[in-house]
């Protein structure tokens, strides 16, 4: 009897850790457009689509209300120009908190509070910790579990980042990112990152391999000691952990927050075949395969950036990274399902 309960013991391990690591996609939900579809409909095509965690750079109640009952988990972005004030005044983040989160605690699936966008290094950015705390002890106090907070960071973070296990923080990023990672070590917290293998491949691509950089390389391109890479993804991702590891971190988990590939903007480097496969393939990397390189076991959740072309962000690529066009709801390009 005994054999037979330790057997269910290690099939219902297994089957938990088969379910982890299937982590679900999720798209970023940018407005910067004057011609998007109204908020309901919006939540309703992420049904529709089978998505079901959503990120928003700042709290709209319009969307916000749209979210009730939707069963669509939300990571809520804190604008980086509120963060200054919230840094010294918890009466901004309570008011903030109760402006945006409690009256819809029971209706609307909070994961992430997300404090700040891309503030390393730069002028803003030693507000961030203070304002993580200060939203961490409001949760604390008002004895909330379900919320993580957490700050999203770019790969200008770095002084070097290749190879891999060569990266390092920069000497302007590193006391920030160092005191930020201590303090979601403490939370056991993940940090958001923003990775976009798409900017490194245009910025060289007669050096950088196009199918490195989409996820169909057929062996490895990148070996770096006795680790090897199919993908650029998951070397920008083991590049946060080396250098985490290098600042003395090495429980801090992370979530791909933003990725994605424009489908024009930039002549034969963007078109919509090519923003097709890459974020089909990102989806199936998110969805599918567990780990990296160097941490095999990590589960990395993602969000595609973005789910509309966005006509009030600058000209070029950063009109094109929409998967859908917001006049006709169409799809731009054959992307579903993910």
């Amino acid at each position: 009897m005994m054999r037979i309960v330790q057997i269910a013991i290690a099939l219902w391990a297994l089957a938990a850790a088969v379910a982890e690591a299937a982590a679900p996609i999720g798209i970023n939900y940018g407005r910067l457009g004057d011609n998007l579809p109204p908020p309901p409909e919006v939540v309703q095509m992420f049904r529709q689509n089978g998505v079901t965690k959503m990120r928003l750079f700042d709290p709209d109640p319009n969307v916000l209300n749209a979210l009730k009952n939707s069963n669509i988990s939300v990571a809520l972005g804190v604008r980086n120009q509120d963060l200054q004030l919230m840094s010294t005044n918890t009466d901004a983040v309570n008011g903030w908190f109760n402006a945006n989160i409690a009256p819809l605690m029971n209706e609307v699936a909070f994961e992430y509070i997300v404090v700040g966008n891309e503030l390393v290094p730069g002028d803003l950015a030693n507000f961030l910790l203070p304002v993580m705390q200060n939203f961490q002890a409001l949760l604390d106090n008002r004895q909330i579990k379900t919320i993580g907070v957490t700050t999203c960071v770019a790969t200008s973070v770095f002084g070097n980042s290749y190879p891999p296990s060569a990266s390092v923080f920069a000497d302007n990023s590193k006391e920030v990112m160092t005191k930020i990672l201590g303090f979601l070590a403490y939370v056991q917290r993940p940090l958001f990152i923003n990775l976009y293998p798409y900017f490194a491949y245009a910025s060289d691509p007669v050096n950088i391999r196009l199918d490195y950089a989409q996820f169909t390389a057929a062996g490895v391109v990148v070996q770096d000691g006795p680790l090897g890479y199919t993908n650029m993804l998951d070397a920008m991702i083991d590049a946060f952990f080396w250098s985490m590891e290098k600042v003395g971190v090495s429980n801090v988990g992370v979530v791909v927050s933003e990725s994605g590939w424009p489908s024009g903007g930039n002549g034969n480097l963007t078109n919509p075949e090519l923003a097709s496969t890459y974020n089909k393939n990102f989806a199936k990397r998110i969805t599918t395969q567990n780990g990296t390189p160097k941490r095999p076991d990590a589960v990395i959740p993602g969000y595609i950036f973005a789910m509309f072309n966005e006509n009030q962000k600058p000209p070029g690529v950063e009109q094109n990274f929409g998967l859908f066009n917001p006049i006709t709801k169409q799809p731009i390009y054959p992307c579903f399902p993910l």
